[in-house]
């Protein structure tokens, strides 16, 4: 399992990235400190480090001179509040890999960190998903229906590509507000609601043929068998 270090001293947001690197079939492990992600780097080597520049105690920039002096390769995806062009040049030029302004995009995340580990030959899982007459294409996030693009925006399908990871299971409202709004979005889960609606009416599913199944008190789940290609 491909194993992503998440140094990150904001604990919502740590916790933000472990629950949604899990859904994607990663192994997150996350530190508020440097010091304790590389004492657990070194202890067991990390695929990808998500790496906020702002923390306690020894910063992001220097946790990265630390790494790339001991020639270290690992790719590292840094996170900053900071929107100051020289902070990022500085970061890339110690040995960042590629790098997201806070508040970002938990979509774009993902879609950094997948870049990042083929770049770096670690292969994540399967990056086409079929199921039925549904297909995503986790590349370049789009979903068809029979070969045509069902033209979803960016929040419907990430909702639809953590349901149909995962068919079968129950997915709650607030796991949902996790999977699928940005880090500095405040949404409430009757939001998740007018999404799922709208998300229906797109899959063709807006008179609850059995595709979103919602379960009372408990959220929602896709009923339809997944296979996964490369």
């Amino acid at each position: 399992m491909i194993r992503i270090l998440i140094v990150e001293d904001e604990p919502n947001l740590r916790e933000l990235l472990e629950n949604n690197l899990s859904f994607e079939g990663f192994q997150p492990e996350g530190h508020a400190t440097a010091e304790a992600a590389l004492q657990s780097h070194r202890a067991r080597a990390a695929d990808l480090i998500v790496l906020d520049l702002m923390l306690p105690g020894m910063d992001g920039f220097s946790m990265l001179q630390r790494l790339r002096g001991q020639g270290d390769a690992v790719p590292i995806l840094m996170l900053t509040a900071r929107g100051d062009e020289s902070d990022r040049v500085k970061g890339l030029t110690l040995g960042a890999d590629d790098y997201l302004v806070k508040p970002f995009s938990l979509l774009e995340l993902l879609a950094r960190v997948r870049g990042l580990l083929r770049r770096s030959n670690v292969a994540p899982r399967k990056n086409v998903l079929r199921s039925g007459p549904f297909t995503l294409n986790r590349t370049a996030l789009m979903a068809y229906k029979d070969g045509e693009s069902l033209d979803l925006t960016p929040k419907e399908y990430r909702i639809l590509e953590v349901l149909i990871l995962h068919p079968g299971h129950i997915h709650g409202r607030v796991e949902l507000l996790k999977s699928a709004w940005e880090s500095g979005g405040q949404p409430t889960p009757r939001t998740v609601d007018a999404h799922i609606g709208n998300l229906r009416r797109k899959l063709g599913d807006e008179n609850r043929k059995g595709l979103i199944t919602t379960v009372d008190g408990e959220g929602y789940c896709w009923t339809l068998p997944v296979t996964e290609e490369a």
